[in-house]
Formats: structure tokens, C-alpha cells, sequence
């Protein structure tokens, strides 16, 4: 009997065969955790965008592809298909670049490591494809950047616009190629 009170009690004092006790207690119940954990879930995800949204590199992280062309050293032309990572890091003021580019005949791999500090931008460079490594430096914000990347045997200019969830890239060089215009969607 004191088993019977309890649940009685639990329940509201209503009997488990009465529809509106479960109605009137146990929905509205549910509806308010679905509600705390649907707010909780919101206030998480729009505290990482932020954190992640921070810094000069704001907006560029994650899996890119799409296309372009590259001009070769004799004039000719070729369309390119690429692809491409960011990792931000660093509180938004590091950035970690993977982009791979091929065309019929053409190929290049390059990764760079790069640091902002204000709006000053510099880092390491690697095309792996033809062993060419080097410095870069900078300037640039708000997903636009103004690049020089040196080395020995080789200098370009690169010039990356990212808006939303496109970006494009134009790189003009002396050697090696005149240059590739590139343009991405973030997948």
C-alpha cells in the first residue's frame, strides 16, 4: 500500500490508466528538457563558431575544391582541378595550408605554415612535387591576404579572397609557370 501511495504521488495522484494526468505532467516535462538541452546545444555550437570565427583566418577552415587554369612558362593554358585544406589554429592566427592542383599535364602540391601577428603575415612554404621550399610574408585580414613566397631558385605573388564559402586564389610567378587562377567552394 505505501508502494501504491508513492507512485501515486510521483505520478501527481493521478492513476496511470488517466490520460490527462500524463498530458498535463509528463509532456510539458519533456518539452522543457528538449528545450534546455535544444539551448545548450545552440549556446555550445555558437560559442565555438565564435572562438573559431576569431582571428585573421576567420572563416577558412575545413575542405575546399573546385578549379581554375594555369599559364605555363610557354603561354599555353590548362584547366586545373583542385583541392584544399585549412586548419586554423593558434587562437584564429595560425593557418596550416594544403592545396593540391593537376591539370593533363601539370601538378603542383603546396603546403605552407603561416602565423598573423596584427596584420602582418609570415611563414614556411613547400611545393613537394619539385622539392622547392622557402619563406613567405605578408599582409593582410578578413580573409584577404597579399602573399610573397621566396625561394632560391623560385618567387611568386599569391593573392587569396575568401568570402562565405568561396574563395579565390591568383598566383603569379617568374619561373617554373607565369601563374594559376583558382577558384574553391568550401565542400
Amino acid at each position: 500500500m505505501g508502494h501504491l501511495r508513492a507512485y501515486r504521488a510521483a505520478v501527481g495522484g493521478k492513476h496511470p490508466d488517466n490520460k490527462t494526468g500524463l498530458t498535463t505532467g509528463t509532456f510539458p516535462g519533456i518539452r522543457r528538457l528538449i528545450l534546455a538541452v535544444a539551448t545548450l546545444l545552440v549556446a555550445s555550437v555558437s560559442g565555438f563558431a565564435s572562438y573559431a570565427q576569431s582571428g585573421p583566418f576567420a572563416g577558412m577552415a575545413g575542405n575546399w575544391s573546385g578549379g581554375g587554369t594555369v599559364t605555363l612558362d610557354d603561354g599555353s593554358s590548362e584547366r586545373l582541378r583542385c583541392r584544399a585544406t585549412y586548419a586554423v589554429g593558434a587562437g584564429g592566427t595560425g593557418l596550416n595550408l594544403s592545396l593540391t592542383c593537376a591539370s593533363d599535364s601539370y601538378k603542383f602540391i603546396l603546403s605552407s605554415n603561416v602565423v598573423a601577428q596584427g596584420g602582418a603575415l609570415s611563414g614556411t612554404w613547400s611545393e613537394s612535387s619539385r622539392g622547392i621550399s622557402g619563406n613567405l610574408e605578408g599582409r593582410g585580414g578578413n580573409g584577404n591576404f597579399q602573399v610573397v613566397a621566396n625561394a632560391p631558385s623560385f618567387a611568386a605573388n599569391l593573392s587569396l579572397a575568401t568570402q562565405g564559402n568561396r574563395q579565390s586564389i591568383v598566383i603569379r610567378a617568374a619561373a617554373q609557370f607565369r601563374g594559376a587562377n583558382i577558384a574553391l567552394t568550401r565542400r
